[in-house]
């Protein structure tokens, strides 16, 4: 009976690691256990980054409107608050485009939350 490796399998895997590792400084792109070591913790931080983007784009949202609310006398908290009570149903998201793009229709809203 022929003696059976698994070396087919084992160059895939390895292959397919140093592939993902491609582009990876020094020696992690080219020594197996250096790769997988780094491609590893790469994976994990993507995870927690995509975590974290929307983290940082809410706040981003929330610094827009502030600053725009600012420049028509009021914080953000005020806003926010005013916007509730007025039945506005607006997202951050939303708020902080109309700020950036249309001033005047921002104005608008700014209005409503006041009164």
């Amino acid at each position: 009976m022929a003696r059976v490796t698994n070396a087919p399998a084992s160059r895939k895997r390895r292959n397919r690691r140093l592939k993902a590792a491609s582009g990876f400084y020094g020696r992690r792109s080219t020594l197996f256990r250096t790769a997988t070591e780094a491609v590893d913790r790469a994976m994990t931080q993507a995870t927690a980054h995509r975590k974290r983007k929307k983290r940082d784009y809410r706040s981003m949202w929330v610094v827009r409107i502030s600053a725009a609310a600012r420049l028509h006398g009021l914080n953000y908290s005020s806003f926010m608050n005013g916007l509730k009570k007025a039945g506005v149903e607006l997202n951050r998201k939303m708020l902080s485009e109309i700020a950036v793009n249309d001033p005047d229709a921002f104005a608008k809203i700014v209005a409503q939350a006041k009164g």
